[in-house]
Order: structure tokens, then C-alpha cells, then sequence
């Protein structure tokens, strides 16, 4: 067994040893830089002196040429000749020698090679600010040129350590089965090792520091090993005594990797930390002393990363802990009696003191927050809210749960508020926080609330993320005001899909159309919000701000739609137990819809607006010939058989169909404009027709209604209108379009009529005639027959206008 603690105390060693390779060609670089830097100061002042040299001797020669000159130099009798005078030339030029200072081209390249020969591309790279890059990944070859070297320094070392102990233990095993030493002897051997091995590595830490750090990395090993074996196998300390020793080795790890600057040291130090608990285990499962003492170990890492920005202490603590947390508490929860108190209490200290460990250093230092930190932050948060919604799932049937997730929220918020207010710290810091806040304030609503609540929530939530954007002019408020309200229609479409109601609700005021009303009102809300906001602000570099007002509006108006129609339908079906009233009042209400909509986008008059009028009011008419009509046909039977609902539906039907006429008129001007550039009379074509179907279709019913035949004669009324009825009113829309189209001189309107009083004649002669009674037949005659007359009176009375058109 000791045996086997000993090859583990090995394992340990290679595990920190791995990590000393890259923190000793770091001690290297900073060597060799303050030897550099020396040598440049020492030149540098050699140079300066020199420069001051020559330029003192070069003055006094100037001087000295020039007392010379003026006793040899005569006024001349005439201009002198500037081109036979030799040019001066100064005795001391020729005459004095400096020593020439040596070539900087030579000796820069001596300056900084030495530097920069062992800067590994691996190497972190400290700038002023202190902000750390990391250079790409170099091969080994890269790394470590000199293959010799590597072996001498760096591999011996771990090697000659790993037999040591080895050899350690070899001997110690034999000693044991031979009898040699007792239970006390072995833990007194096991201690001197240990104790020897960290003396022997403080005495060379100075000019060997990598390879005193190996050594206490072993010496530490064999004395949690040795204690461990005291305690369970030899059973000469007690659980608390062995405890505490073990705190006490890992304190003083702790302590010498501080005062060693090692991270190696504190790696070791924190992986017998969290292995001394399993060390002096009795199995007893006592959970309190368990955390208490991750607590107290993770607050001696938190003040460590307080001091040294060491992140892979942070990961190994961090690991170690969810691992030993995580473990206790699934395994707590499936048990008959759970410590929901106590696992919750234990989490949240945990949860705290992550956190304020990652952010320790870097808040202190003011540096920038990297990849791995951004993950430990991110995990630690969504790994405690789901321990705590565990935890609270078993307590009252998880009546806090939304509690919960609103005080995740806010706490994130104070914490985001302290960050903002302090304008050193990383901004990508900040930005998180309020994305966890905005998840977690989301998450309280399909938590705590049920059915059309959720949908309430998050309706007012996105106008107020929205507007806390645009005063805040936090770009990711408003990219989750966005997320919120489209998760909100979402809700809306899930309600309504999961609506079943047994008894009759009431008109308008019951939870579905206010729930659909107040989702309407969110849309218009943010449309009205977008309106102010100005520039061209981009979301997603996708949707610009004209294009979100635009899908906010249609969204507003189709939702508005939707709501109506929904609540139309349940009440219909509800309280009206006539099969044809639904059809006709759904498709009243899309006639009253549309109109409206047209009337307040009148003058919208885009390509894309016109568009949709036309083949929405065209979709209509064809709804209207195959849908309503038919409905209304029904109710007519009803009504004729007595029924009272069907004779108010069949009366209301008659300002629908008005509607319905309006709507066609309004179909003819988006035709005009959007035909506007090649003859917009020609929607009159379109248009005509339409109504000629749509006012005979209507004249059945006038006829009925007011005549009210018994139900068995309805039919033989009816034949006598469509050969009577139909050309009186089609020979007086003839008129009526002719009539118009020589007031206003609009060609296409007379044509129409024209066109529509020949169909009148072809019909009368081929069809009509032959089924009318006499009275019938003159009536018929004689009406189309004036009115022709009149028309040929008009046209020859304004022949000259017409011709001048």
C-alpha cells in the first residue's frame, strides 16, 4: 500500500513538473535582459563621453586655422579671382587622429541577440500596460534548439526525482517486510524525506530555481503521503490531528510558492489540498466538514489570486470543486432525507467566492479578462443557478424557483452596476453581466408564472429593454429586447394553441384577448420607441432601424388581426349554434379589417403597399363568391324558416357587402397607381365586373328579403330575377358608368358601359326572352329600350366633345 502512495507522490511530481518548463524559460529571458540592459547603459556612457571628446578638439582647431589666416591674407588691387584661389583647407584635418568610435552595425545585433535567442514565439510577452498576448504555439525544435540543453536542465531533473523516490520507497518496503522498522519508524522516515527534500531545494533555490522547485514538489509529496498512511493504515494520529497537519503542508505550500514566485508550487500545494480530505476519509460522509474546508482552502486560492494572476490555479480549484460539490449533491438529492438547507447555504459561498476569485486579479491590475476566465465566470453562474433550482425543486414543491431566477438577476445587476461605475474594468466584463441579468429577468416569467402570465411578462419586458437600451446605449439590451419580444409571440401562439375552455367566456374581457390585446400593444409600443430613436443604427450588421420599424409595425397590425379573428371565432362558436354564421361574420370581419387598414394607409403609396391591397381585396371578392355568399345563401333559408339569429345576421349582411363594394372602389385607385405609368383608366376593366357580380348577388337578396315567398317558392322567385332583375340593374349601371364617364370625359368608363349594354342585349335576346311572362317582357323592353335611347341623345348631343377627345 505505501508502496503504492509513493508511485502517486511520483505521478504528482510529473503532473507540476510539466508546468515548470515554461516558467523557467520565462526566469531565462528576464536574466539575459537585465545582463543586456547593463551592457547598453555601459556603451551607451562610453560613446556619449566620446562624442564630447570631438567635439571639444574640433573646436580648438577651427580656432587656431583662423588666427593663422588673417596675417597671411592681403587686400587686393582689383575683384579677385574666386576660381584660381585653391579651395581652404584646414591644417588639423590632416594632421589629428581620433579614435573612431565602433561601428553600431556590429554591435546592436550583439546587444539584443542574447535576448531574443531565448525568447521562445510560446513565450507570454509583458507589454507596459500589462496586458498579455499570446504568441502562437512553436514547435519543440523551436522551443528548445539546443536538444542537449533541454535533456540537462529540464528532463534529468524530473527523471532523477522520480527514482529518488522510487528508490525512496524501494527501501522502505524492504525495511517494512524485513521487519526492520516500525509503524512510529516509517512516518518518522517519511517525514525526515520530506522535510529533507524541501531544506535541501531552499538551499539551492538561488542558483538553481527550477530544479529546487522539483525538489520541494517531492519533498511535499512524501509528506502527504506519509501523514495519509499514519492516519489509515497505522492509525497513529486521530481525524482531526491528521487533518490539521495536512492544512498546515498545505499552507505552507501555499506560502513557498509566494515566496518562490512559483506556480508549480501552488498547483502541487492545491492538488494536496483537495486530496487531503480523501486522505484522512473514515467514510462517515459528513458533508459540514467537508465544505467547511473546500471553503477554507478556496478562500487561501482567493487570496492568492488576489496577488499573482496564476489562471491555472483558478481552473484547478474551480474543477476540483464542482467535481466534489457536484458529486455530494446529486448524490444528496436522490436520498430519502436531502440537506436542502445546507447544499443550498454551501453552493451560494461557493458560487461567491468563484467569482470574486477570477475577478480578483484582474479588477486589481486592471487588465483585460481572457477566454478561459470569460468560461469560468459563464459555467460558474449557470452551473449554480441549476444546483439551486435543483435544491429548490424539492423544497415546496418549487414555490421559490422564480424567486430564485429574479435574485440571480439582480445580483448580477449590482455586480454589472459596481463594474460600470468603475471605468478601468473590461468592458466585455460588463457586457457579460448584463446578458446574465437580461437571461435570468427572461427566465423568472415561464418559471414562476404559468399559461398566458408568461406571455404578459415578456410583452412588457421588451418595451422596457428597448427603452433601457436607447437611454443606456448598451447595444445588447437591445438585441435581447429583440430575442424578448419574438419569444413573446411565440408564448402568444402557444396560448392560443392550448386554449380549452368549457365554459363561455365574455366578450372581450377574458384572459385570451386581453393577453393578445396587451401583446398588440408591446408591438406598437417598441414601433413607437423605434420612431424616435435616430441614425442608422444596424442590429445584427442584417437589420437596419428602417427595416425593424417596418417589420414592427406589420407585425402589430397581422397580430391585431390574428387577436380579433381569434376572439370572433370562440365567441361565434360559443353562442351562435348556426353552422353559416361563423363563415359569414370571419369573413365580415376580414372586410371591416381591411377597409380600415386601407382608410388610415391611404396615402401610403409604395409599390409594395399597393401590391398587397390589390391582392388582399382580391382574395376577398373570390372569399366572397365561394365563402360568404354561400353563408349568407344559408342563413337566408334560415331566416325563411323562422329562425330570429339568422334573420339579424342576414340583415347585417347587407353593410358588409356595402363594405365589401367600398373596398372594390379602393381596388380600382391602387390598380390606377400601380398602373400609373402605362393608361391607369384601364382598372376600370378590373373593377367592373367585380361589381356587377357583387350587386347582382345582392339583388337576389333585396328581392327575397323583401317579398319573403314561402321556402318552396324562393326558387321560382329567383328565376324571374335573374331574367328580369338582372338586365334592369346592369342596363342602369350601364347608364350610370356612361352617364359618368361623358361628365368627368373619362373614355375607359363609357366603354365599360357600352361593353355591359351589349352583354345586356345578347343575354336579353338569347336567354331572357324566352322564359319571361308578358309583363316581364315589356317592363324589360321597355326600360332598356329608353335607356339606349337616351344614350344615343347624349352621345349625339356632345359628339363635338367627344370627337375632340
Amino acid at each position: 500500500m505505501i508502496f503504492g502512495f509513493i508511485v502517486l507522490g511520483i505521478i504528482m511530481l510529473v503532473m507540476g513538473s510539466s508546468i515548470l518548463s515554461r516558467i523557467k524559460n520565462l526566469e531565462v529571458l528576464i536574466s539575459y535582459m537585465a545582463v543586456d540592459l547593463k551592457e547598453i547603459r555601459r556603451k551607451h556612457n562610453s560613446m556619449s563621453s566620446m562624442s564630447d571628446d570631438l567635439q571639444k578638439a574640433g573646436e580648438a582647431s577651427f580656432d587656431e586655422s583662423e588666427a593663422s589666416l588673417e596675417g597671411v591674407v592681403e587686400e587686393p588691387d582689383s575683384e579677385p579671382s574666386f576660381e584660381s584661389e585653391p579651395p581652404f583647407e584646414p591644417d588639423y584635418v590632416e594632421t589629428f587622429e581620433a579614435s573612431q568610435p565602433e561601428s553600431t552595425e556590429e554591435d546592436e545585433p550583439e546587444m539584443i541577440s542574447p535576448v531574443m535567442a531565448h525568447m521562445s514565439q510560446s513565450e507570454w510577452v509583458f507589454s507596459r500596460e500589462g496586458a498579455i498576448i499570446d504568441k502562437p504555439t512553436s514547435t519543440f525544435a523551436e522551443r528548445y534548439p539546443d536538444f542537449e540543453k533541454f535533456v540537462g536542465e529540464n528532463l534529468i531533473n524530473k527523471i532523477g526525482i522520480g527514482i529518488l523516490v522510487l528508490g525512496i520507497g524501494f527501501f522502505v518496503k524492504y525495511a517494512i517486510d524485513q521487519d526492520w522498522i516500525n509503524e512510529i519508524g516509517r512516518v518518522f522516515i517519511g517525514i525526515l524525506c520530506g522535510g529533507g527534500l524541501i531544506g535541501l531545494a531552499h538551499k539551492m533555490r538561488k542558483n538553481f530555481p527550477g530544479f529546487s522547485t522539483v525538489l520541494i514538489g517531492g519533498g511535499l509529496s512524501v509528506l502527504y503521503f506519509t501523514i495519509g498512511i499514519a492516519f489509515s493504515m497505522y492509525h497513529l494520529l486521530s481525524q482531526p490531528a491528521a487533518f490539521g497537519i495536512m492544512v498546515v503542508i498545505t499552507s505552507f505550500a501555499v506560502v513557498l510558492s509566494l515566496l518562490y514566485n512559483r506556480i508549480e508550487l501552488a498547483v502541487l500545494a492545491l492538488i494536496g489540498g483537495f486530496g487531503t480530505p480523501f486522505f484522512v476519509s473514515t467514510g462517515e460522509g459528513n458533508y459540514v466538514v467537508l465544505f467547511t474546508y473546500l471553503i477554507i482552502l478556496n478562500t487561501g486560492m482567493l487570496v492568492l489570486a488576489w496577488f499573482k494572476k496564476w489562471g491555472l490555479v483558478n481552473i484547478f480549484s474551480y474543477a476540483f470543486t464542482v467535481m466534489l460539490y457536484g458529486g455530494w449533491l446529486i448524490k444528496d438529492l436522490t436520498s430519502d432525507a436531502p440537506h436542502l438547507m445546507g447544499d443550498f447555504v454551501f453552493g451560494t459561498i461557493f458560487y461567491a467566492m468563484f467569482w470574486m476569485m477570477n475577478l480578483a486579479n484582474n479588477i486589481r491590475n486592471k487588465e483585460k479578462f481572457e477566454a478561459p476566465e470569460f468560461m469560468i465566470l459563464i459555467s460558474n453562474t449557470f452551473l449554480y443557478y441549476l444546483a439551486g433550482m435543483l435544491i429548490l425543486r424539492q423544497w415546496n414543491e418549487g414555490l421559490y424557483q422564480g424567486l430564485f431566477t429574479v435574485v440571480m438577476g439582480v445580483v448580477n445587476y449590482l455586480i454589472a452596476l459596481v463594474l460600470h461605475r468603475r471605468r478601468s474594468v473590461d468592458r466585455n466584463l460588463f457586457y457579460l453581466m448584463i446578458g446574465l441579468v437580461l437571461t435570468f429577468i427572461s427566465l423568472a416569467a415561464p418559471i414562476q408564472l404559468k399559461g398566458n402570465h408568461i406571455t404578459l411578462f415578456w410583452a412588457a419586458e421588451a418595451v422596457l429593454l428597448l427603452w433601457l437600451s436607447q437611454k443606456s446605449g448598451i447595444t445588447i439590451i437591445r438585441a435581447a429586447s429583440l430575442v424578448i419580444a419574438s419569444l413573446m409571440l411565440i408564448s402568444l401562439m402557444m396560448d392560443w394553441g392550448g386554449y380549452h375552455q368549457n365554459e363561455i367566456q365574455p366578450i372581450i374581457f377574458n384572459r385570451i384577448f386581453m393577453t393578445g390585446f396587451i401583446g398588440v400593444a408591446s408591438l406598437v409600443g417598441y414601433y413607437l420607441l423605434l420612431k424616435r430613436d435616430e441614425g442608422t443604427d444596424v442590429l445584427f450588421a442584417s437589420i437596419s432601424l428602417p427595416l425593424q420599424r417596418t417589420i414592427f409595425s406589420v407585425a402589430s397590425v397581422v397580430l391585431l388581426y390574428w387577436v380579433g379573428l381569434f376572439e370572433l371565432n370562440q365567441q361565434v362558436t360559443d353562442r351562435i349554434m348556426i353552422f353559416a354564421a361563423a363563415p359569414m361574420l370571419l369573413w365580415s370581419y376580414n372586410f371591416l379589417f381591411v377597409a380600415v387598414l386601407a382608410y388610415f394607409m391611404r396615402h401610403r403609396v409604395q409599390q409594395y403597399v399597393t401590391i398587397s391591397f390589390t391582392v388582399a381585396i382580391g382574395v376577398l371578392w373570390l372569399m366572397y363568391l365561394f365563402v360568404f355568399n354561400r353563408a349568407v345563401i344559408t342563413l337566408r333559408h334560415e331566416w325563411l324558416d323562422g329562425s330570429g339569429i339568422a334573420a339579424i345576421l342576414f340583415t347585417l349582411h347587407f353593410i358588409f357587402s356595402a363594405v365589401l363594394v367600398g373596398l372594390l372602389f379602393e381596388l380600382r385607385r391602387r390598380l390606377s397607381l400601380w398602373m400609373a405609368s402605362h393608361q391607369p383608366e384601364n382598372a376600370w376593366w378590373y373593377m367592373i365586373p367585380m361589381l356587377v357580380i357583387v350587386l347582382s348577388a345582392e339583388l337576389d337578396h333585396v328581392m327575397l328579403g323583401l317579398i319573403r315567398p314561402a321556402a318552396d317558392n324562393a326558387g321560382t322567385l329567383l328565376t324571374q330575377v335573374h331574367r328580369i332583375g338582372y338586365p334592369i340593374l346592369w342596363g342602369c349601371l350601364s347608364f350610370g358608368l356612361v352617364v359618368c364617364g361623358m361628365r368627368h370625359k373619362v373614355r375607359t368608363l363609357r366603354l365599360v358601359g357600352l361593353t355591359l349594354f351589349t352583354f345586356i342585349v345578347i343575354k336579353l335576346f338569347l336567354y331572357d326572352v324566352w322564359g319571361m311572362n308578358e309583363g316581364g317582357k315589356i317592363l324589360s323592353f321597355v326600360l332598356l329600350g329608353v335607356l339606349l335611347l337616351v344614350v344615343s341623345f347624349m352621345y349625339q348631343k356632345l359628339k363635338k366633345m367627344l370627337s375632340d377627345e
